[in-house]
């Protein structure tokens, strides 16, 4: 079997510049802008979609891809069963890293920093607006863990679906939940030509930003 060779893969970024003046003081108005634009392009499929990489007890990594399903001022907030792996990694070490990816704009926004449980009445304001079927699936997942087949998950599923039968209201699980990430650093990354990328970060100093220019 042949495989495209990905160190011959290339692609030219010139699609903007990010200077200091542009990210100013304060992470959240860039951001926004930056995830208004996305939000706003058609070749975006998930504007939303946020790598989250977190360690274990052991120091061990993971990372996947989930939505943020919340983001403002104070931080991101993505949701998750609490028994999943990414849960108990942030019990074990509640810091995270998450990366927006915007490669229709060539940028690129890094976050890290704290993360702890959003209010249970969050939780369930949000769990009452997901689709129905999106409600059945948190029921019927025991998330991370293994399972026989897929024949499993849809007995599961069709289990729930006679428990919550009727158009009865589907309640968020008692194990399943959101998370806020607040940030302590924020990188932000616009490609440039000759890979000499723009890289600016704004890290918390105790009670102010401090901006950086960061080397490509």
């Amino acid at each position: 079997m042949t495989m495209t060779d990905p160190a011959g893969l290339r692609r030219v970024y010139e699609r903007g510049t990010l200077d200091e003046a542009d990210v100013g003081t304060a992470w959240f108005p860039l951001l926004h802008e930056w995830f208004e634009t996305a939000a706003a392009d058609p070749q975006v499929l998930e504007p939303n979609a946020v790598q989250l990489a977190t360690v274990d007890a052991t120091g061990a990594p993971s990372v996947r891809t989930v939505l943020a399903k919340g983001i403002d001022e104070r931080g991101v907030v993505f949701y998750t069963n609490y028994a999943s792996a990414k849960a108990r990694d942030l019990e074990a070490e509640p810091r995270a890293a998450i990366a927006f990816v915007w490669l229709a704009q060539q940028r690129q926004v890094r976050i890290t920093g704290s993360v702890t449980k959003v209010s249970r009445e969050r939780t369930e304001e949000y769990f009452a607006s997901r689709p129905r079927e999106s409600q059945l699936g948190a029921w019927a997942s025991p998330q991370s863990q293994v399972v026989g087949s897929r024949a499993v998950l849809d007995e599961q599923l069709a289990e729930v679906s006679r428990r919550f039968a009727d158009d009865a209201a589907v309640p968020a699980p008692p194990n399943w939940g959101g998370y806020l990430l607040e940030p302590d650093a924020v990188e932000f990354w616009q490609g440039r030509t000759g890979r000499l990328h723009d890289r600016i970060r704004l890290r918390r100093a105790n009670e102010t930003w401090v901006r950086e220019r960061l080397a490509p």
